[in-house]
């Protein structure tokens, strides 16, 4: 049967907007095998995608050459006998192994002058992020048949369960992200507001360098304290999230959970939530999406604006 590899990217988010490109692939060619070179805090979300045999978790640093952990990686997956490679990075040394490990066919978009490592070459056009991703199982040139197949991760009760007893969560509750690894611009900053004119038992999630973003948020904050799969169990739970644009969100997302997506300095046409629970927040002023990682007018209209009635209207909307 046909096995490719796919590098995914170094985003959470960016690697569920690639899933449609997986499913994709898996209708084109059924039985088709996909395994997955991904980061090692990338990797726990790839081991739940169903349309995935194998994950490698690497442990390559961002913007990090790392040529000889490269060559140790490619000369592992040699002897497995790819028939191709998609590389999603845009970057050169994401290109390396694949080329290292000689499979025949190496697919990606033109970056970084990596000629001589694909030798299959895509032009961005600019679309959303998963039709960009989703080109690459079309040859170049074409484009994606829409709709797009929708990510989706898998988490069973079992493992929510434990997720809830582990942290002492008992009953119905909602959850709130309110981080953005990206930087400030992409962060609502009336959570805590929203949070005391909820009734409902609130969860905060995040990472580490969340916690700053989680302060003065009423609730139960688990932000840097667990892990992402157990992140991901808390969330599959939810009665409903709230997330600005972030990895968070687009797990959400996958898991088919009731959400309200809050964007500023990003657009919703760019990196959307993929989900019919999805429910997006977006002003669209003028200087909007500037996609900086700080406002670089310092008005910072584009979350200012963004009224907590609103917020909160939406969340009672939204689908059970």
């Amino acid at each position: 049967m046909p096995r490719i590899l796919v590098v995914a990217p170094n985003w959470i988010g960016d690697a569920l907007m690639a899933q449609p490109l997986l499913a994709r692939l898996h209708e084109k060619t059924p039985g088709v095998q996909i395994d997955v070179l991904a980061p090692e805090w990338v990797a726990p979300v790839v081991r739940r995608m169903p349309e995935v045999e194998d994950v490698i978790a690497v442990p390559f640093r961002h913007k990090a050459l790392q040529l000889r952990a490269r060559w140790k990686i490619a000369r592992e997956l040699k002897g497995r006998g790819y028939d191709e490679a998609i590389v999603l990075p845009n970057t050169w040394k994401s290109a390396l192994v694949p080329f290292l490990a000689r499979i025949p066919l190496r697919r990606g978009y033109v970056g970084e002058s990596r000629y001589a490592l694909l030798n299959r070459l895509y032009k961005k056009t600019g679309e959303a992020m998963p039709l960009h991703y989703a080109r690459l199982a079309e040859p170049p040139g074409a484009q994606a048949e829409e709709p797009l197949p929708a990510p989706r991760l898998r988490a069973d009760p079992q493992e929510i369960e434990a997720a809830k007893r582990r942290f002492g969560i008992h009953g119905r509750y909602g959850v709130f992200c309110p981080g953005a690894e990206y930087g400030p611009a992409k962060r609502w900053p009336y959570f805590p507001e929203l949070s005391r004119r909820l009734q409902s038992q609130t969860v905060i999630l995040g990472s580490p360098n969340d916690r700053e973003a989680a302060q003065g948020i009423l609730g139960r904050s688990l932000v840097g304290e667990t892990t992402l799969d157990e992140a991901i169990a808390l969330i599959a739970g939810a009665d409903h999230v709230v997330t600005n644009d972030s990895g968070l969100m687009h797990i959400a997302a996958a898991l088919g959970r009731p959400q309200v997506a809050l964007f500023g300095s990003s657009s919703p046409r760019h990196t959307p939530p993929l989900s019919p629970a999805a429910r997006v927040i977006w002003l669209g002023v003028e200087c909007s999406p500037c996609f900086e990682r700080k406002c670089p007018l310092g008005h910072f209209r584009c979350m200012r604006e963004m009224a907590v009635e609103s917020v909160l209207e939406e969340i009672q909307n939204l689908p059970a």
